[in-house]
């Protein structure tokens, strides 16, 4: 083989190699990455994401549990993802959930206002760095009435996303509505396997019982994860050529 055409064979070769994308996640526990996986019942949704992906996507998933859009800031957590945040990565923004602890001024905040300028600020910060955010309403709660019905409790919060995701032009993945007609379909009794419930002794992670509505079984997080991938693939983002077929 003519050595000039390996040296310029060796030249080219990074630039032909695929560039491996990384998708941050950032919010609260409904979304985070559990410890103990072999065992823990509990998974954020974005824990399962890998499943979905090819390989050239890279998950990295700061979701922590308890953090609001305001305590994700101050903690310096936000400022962590920037560091690292190149051109070509995406950003997917999930809170609300914290933001409404008004007994906690650490967490606490103003849908209309606080919430609204975290969320712009997020929106800014991540297309300064060259990367595509997307914004997300958070999951609903397991919350039916003695009707049968689902009862929001969330208030005004994904209303600000969805203003937020309009006024900014960002891609919006309304897992409000997608969780409310996930929960209906499966029912009161139905969607309990969504989320952790537990009789004392069924489960030995949660020896005495378990009651939550709010985080979810890996069944609930890998439902959530394939709303998330669909509704990708529907709205014909960027990011539909890496999901796995």
């Amino acid at each position: 083989m003519n050595f000039k055409f390996l040296i310029l064979l060796f030249l080219i070769m990074p630039f032909c190699s695929a560039q491996e994308v990384t998708i941050y996640c950032i919010g609260d526990s409904t979304m985070a990455d559990k410890e103990n996986p072999e065992e823990n019942p509990e998974y954020g949704w974005a824990q399962v994401l890998p499943d979905f992906f090819d390989e050239t996507i890279k998950i990295d998933n700061r979701a922590a549990n308890g953090r609001s859009s305001k305590s994700f800031i101050s903690e310096g957590r936000w400022d962590s993802v920037l560091q690292t945040l190149t051109t070509g990565d995406f950003v997917f923004i999930q809170f609300g959930h914290n933001d409404q602890k008004f007994k906690d001024s650490t967490r606490y905040t103003n849908p209309h206002t606080t919430y609204r300028h975290n969320l712009i600020r997020f929106v800014i910060d991540t297309r300064e760095k060259g990367a595509t955010p997307i914004l997300f309403s958070s999951i609903v709660r397991r919350n039916f009435n003695e009707y049968g019905s689902l009862i929001d409790t969330h208030g005004e919060y994904p209303l600000a996303v969805r203003m937020v995701a309009k006024e900014m032009e960002v891609p919006l993945i309304d897992l409000q509505y997608l969780t409310e007609v996930m929960e209906i379909s499966q029912g009161v009794e139905g969607s309990k396997d969504l989320h952790l419930h537990f009789n004392p002794g069924q489960n030995t992670y949660y020896p005495k019982g378990k009651k939550d509505d709010t985080h979810l079984s890996k069944k609930g997080a890998l439902l959530v994860a394939s709303m998330v991938v669909l509704e990708i693939t529907a709205q014909k983002l960027v990011l539909s050529k890496y999901i796995k077929l």
